[in-house]
């Protein structure tokens, strides 16, 4: 395969979970948030209120609002990041027009419900949740605040859910104005299960647990986890900032339901070790999931 095929490929890879991320938030705006008239975030939310004061499609006002942000991001993100942000918008437009039209033609029947209104801010959190987290996942945006997060997310290492979550919830709160509150609360909560479950997919559906484990036994500690869990093991030298002496810290990242396992190992040679579990996510190499 020469070079501009390789191209092509990685294009074609990257911008089909891109659709189809787009493809799913869409679904998740007019089956779940339009029919119950709760409200969405961003430049989203603002398509929202505009339909419901003035009847206007949500994919023409989120096709023309997402412009000048479209240009602000092919400033600072670059040609092709941008370029996938181009097919996040424009497969999110198509994808409300075109559910928009098997809606009016009775080919899909939204959920609408005038009493377990949680139960649709819930599914609505999940799947808008969903679509946003694999279009990110692969390197676009559906436009709007969605730009602005990746921005933010790039310049300071600002978690991309935590960012969407804070101007959601001014946005929002303005719309105070135009929706009853009691849709409003349902609308936080969606808001906060779909920032949520962008984390969870960006972070990897995999997660795992990482220990570091201090002891004057780390040799016997590091060959025992060897011998007893077939795990990789790391011996990363260490000085003691009070006694100055030199000892060994172990590293060793192991999957959930080893961690008794291997907390029970580290006792068993050394009961006073200083151990330290952390959270790690998307773990790929040998034992765990390959790439």
């Amino acid at each position: 395969m020469n070079s501009s095929s390789k191209v092509a490929s990685t294009i074609v890879k990257t911008a089909a979970p891109i659709m189809l991320g787009a493809a799913v938030y869409a679904f998740g705006l007019l089956y779940f948030i339009i029919p119950n008239q709760l409200m969405e975030g961003g430049v989203t939310g603002i398509t929202i209120l505009l339909n419901y004061a003035f009847n206007i499609p949500i994919f023409l006002t989120t096709l023309l609002l997402n412009l000048p942000l479209f240009l602000l991001g092919w400033k600072v993100l670059g040609g092709r990041q941008i370029a996938y942000t181009g097919v996040g918008i424009g497969s999110l437009s198509f994808f409300l027009w075109l559910f928009e039209r098997m809606i009016d033609a009775g080919w899909i029947v939204t959920f609408s419900t005038e009493h377990d209104f949680i139960l649709a801010s819930l599914y609505a959190g999940v799947t808008l949740g969903l679509g946003l987290g694999i279009v990110f996942r692969f390197g676009g945006t559906t436009g709007g605040v969605d730009i602005v997060a990746r921005i933010l997310g790039r310049k300071f290492g600002w978690s991309m859910g935590q960012i969407i979550l804070a101007v959601d919830v001014i946005i929002i709160g303005a719309s105070l104005l135009y929706i009853p509150r009691e849709k409003i609360l349902y609308t936080l909560v969606a808001v906060f299960i779909s920032s949520r479950v962008i984390d969870f997919i960006q972070e990897g559906a995999y997660a795992a647990k990482a220990f570091t484990i201090i002891s004057d036994d780390a040799p016997q500690i590091a060959d025992l986890i060897t011998a007893e869990m077939d795990r990789g093991v790391t011996l990363i030298p260490a000085i003691g900032a009070y006694s100055k002496q030199a000892k060994y810290m172990v590293y060793c990242v192991v999957s959930r339901q080893e961690i008794r396992r291997l907390s029970q190992l580290v006792k068993s040679v050394d009961a006073k070790a200083f151990v330290i579990i952390s959270d790690v996510h998307d773990v790929h190499g040998e034992g765990f999931r390959q790439t």
